[in-house]
Parts: structure tokens; sequence; C-alpha cells
């Protein structure tokens, strides 16, 4: 029997990206793009995608009260995969949009690689903003979703704000872009990446078949 599995629309893009992806992964499967509350609550398998402004994303939550409910309710049960911004909105609090304040299901905070530049001495000499491209992530823990993918494999990142998260038995992955960065959370049945597998090529289509096979326990 197929998965239902269930991208969350919260009004940012690459959707169509991140669905392809998963259809491809899933054999042509149960795979929707769906804002409708009682779809979410029903998922077998709930993905919260996201590429854009923390403020649009988490702003269409507060809107729909049935919408953040049904959200906040299958967060609790259920295995969640979050990409880049459904990873950051996990966390207590963004800087980005003059500041947001997030899911707070992951301790931590999501900070802006400028000033983690500038206090690593450098400066505007140093990286460029933002981190776009292929970089390499380290396994922190021996997840289920890390299968057959390779310690310090390549993935792809779009982002200028990264995790900090502050309880490191929740971080599963790390990378390095100036400063050392969480790009990978666990806690139960969450779990979030600040790249994006479905345009990380082979090691990301593994990430993502790892996850619909996935029960949801570390």
């Amino acid at each position: 029997m197929k998965e239902r599995v269930v991208i969350v629309n919260l009004g940012t893009g690459n959707l169509r990206s991140v669905y392809r992806a998963f259809e491809f992964a899933e054999g042509k499967g149960d795979v929707t793009i769906s804002a409708d509350p009682e779809i979410i609550r029903n998922a077998d398998k709930l993905v919260l995608p996201g590429q854009g402004a923390i403020g649009t994303w988490m702003g269409q939550l507060q809107r729909d009260t049935r919408l953040k409910g049904a959200v906040l309710e299958r967060l609790n049960h259920g295995p969640v995969l979050g990409i880049c911004l459904g990873l950051q909105a996990l966390l207590d609090q963004s800087e980005e949009n003059g500041g947001q304040q997030g899911l707070g299901l992951i301790p931590g905070k999501v900070r802006h690689f400028g000033s983690a530049h500038q206090s690593a001495g450098l400066g505007e000499h140093g990286l460029k903003i933002p981190h776009m491209g292929w970089n390499k992530v380290r396994q922190k823990v021996d997840h289920p979703l890390w299968h057959d993918i390779q310690d310090d494999e390549r993935f792809y990142f779009v982002h200028s704000y990264y995790a900090e998260a502050a309880d490191q038995s929740t971080v599963v992955g790390e990378s390095t872009f100036g400063n050392t960065f969480t790009c990978a959370v666990a806690r139960n049945n969450l779990f979030a990446t600040q790249f994006h597998p479905e345009k990380s090529q082979q090691a990301g289509l593994q990430l993502i078949k790892n996850f619909i096979h996935w029960n949801g326990v570390q």
C-alpha cells in the first residue's frame, strides 16, 4: 500500500520541485500538495517545505487557525520532514523579517550569516551571501534517514539564514560556510534539513526514499 505523502502548502516556493522528487521516489504514489486541514491530519508522511521568507511561511499559519491547528497536531505524531524554512520554523525564533517567532519544537535560533562572518573576521571580504550551491554534510548521529548516504556527502543549499540549535542532542547534521552551522535536526518523529534534498540528485533522492520508509522512530 502506498504511503499518503502530504506536502503542506504555506505560500512559499519550490513546492512543485518537492512534489516531483517525492513522486519519483515513491514510484508514482500518493503524493499531494495541500493546505486542507483534514488532508494534513490524515497524512502518513508530512512534508514541511519552504523557499523564501519565514514571515510568509509563519504568516500563512497565523491567518488560518484551522491550518495551524492541523499542522501543530500532526507535528506531534507520525513522520515529518522539514525542508529549508521547514527546519527554521521548528526553532524558537528567527532574525529574518525583523524577528519572527518560530514553533518552538527544537530549542534554538535562526541567525543571518552576515553577523557570524563579521564576528569571525571575514567582513566584506568573506563569503558571498546567500550560501548557494553544494556543500558537505557531516552526519552527527546514525539516524535512519542517513541510511545508504555517505558521511560528508554533498547536498544543495540556498539560504542566507542558518539554524543555531541550543540542544546538541537534536543536531544530526552540520555543515560549514564561514562558520559551522546546524543543517539537519531530529527529535522523535521530526527530521528537518536546511539543504534541499529535492535538488540534491542521488543523495537527496535516497534521503527522500528513507523518509518514505521511516516509521518516525530514531
